[in-house]
């Protein structure tokens, strides 16, 4: 069986290889989103002129 060539086990010492996550698949058709990190609220939204925006 081949392994992946990017994934790396917890036990092989290396760090995971970081997601990519397209913007548009998290916040859809509303322009923001609410994460939770750590007990606290962030609202990630898509203003106007299509920047990102990141507020606690």
């Amino acid at each position: 069986m081949a392994e992946e060539k990017n994934a790396a086990s917890p036990s092989s010492g290396q760090k995971p290889e970081t997601r990519e996550v397209d913007v548009r698949e998290l916040i859809g058709e509303t322009k923001e989103v609410i994460l939770l990190h750590a007990g606290e609220r962030y609202r990630l939204r898509i203003t106007a002129n299509d920047k990102l925006i990141l507020t606690k």
